[in-house]
């Protein structure tokens, strides 16, 4: 049986709802990788008119977003944490080398962060990966990318402190 929109958005709720720490976010990302696997779902959800970044979903109670990303061309980020809140990355097509970094000295609103890297991982199609807060990587695609993830709260409207890999 193929997937909505809906019914994924409503058990993502109510997984948070019945837990909504690390424990929740683990149920998240279970159900999302059954979620890649759906071509139909991924077909309809993450096109190249979606672009770097769409909102499918915001939660009204909790105010996590599920969003599609499509990246036509390489693209490299620098290294990143989601401030107070969590995100799940889902691989729904092409490759995300992913990166993980450990604190040496923190950001501030002045002065970058410096960080230094722990362990370098692929993302492939089905796989989804958790990011809870303070959580530190950077993730590099080589080409053509699709993605659904999954953000604790709206990313766009939240400031975040730089950093610096040493």
């Amino acid at each position: 049986m193929g997937h909505t929109l809906e019914q994924f958005a409503a058990q993502c709720h109510n997984y948070i709802k019945a837990e909504p720490g690390p424990a929740g976010r683990a149920k998240v990302a279970a159900l999302l990788q059954e979620v890649l696997k759906d071509k139909a779902f991924i077909d309809k959800h993450v096109d190249a008119s979606v672009g770097e970044r769409k909102i499918l979903y915001e939660d009204p109670e909790f105010g996590f977003c599920i969003l599609a990303h499509d990246y036509s061309d390489a693209k490299t980020s620098a290294p990143h944490d989601h401030a107070h809140s969590w995100a799940i990355y889902g691989q729904a097509r092409g490759e995300t080398q992913m990166r993980d970094y450990q604190l040496l000295e923190p950001a501030s609103a002045d002065k970058p962060g410096k960080v230094k890297e722990t362990r370098s991982y692929k993302l492939t199609p089905g796989v989804a990966h958790v990011y809870n807060e303070g959580d530190l990587h950077s993730p590099k695609r080589e080409g053509p990318t699709s993605l659904i993830r999954i953000e604790g709260t709206n990313m766009a409207k939240v400031k975040r402190f730089k950093y610096e890999p040493v």
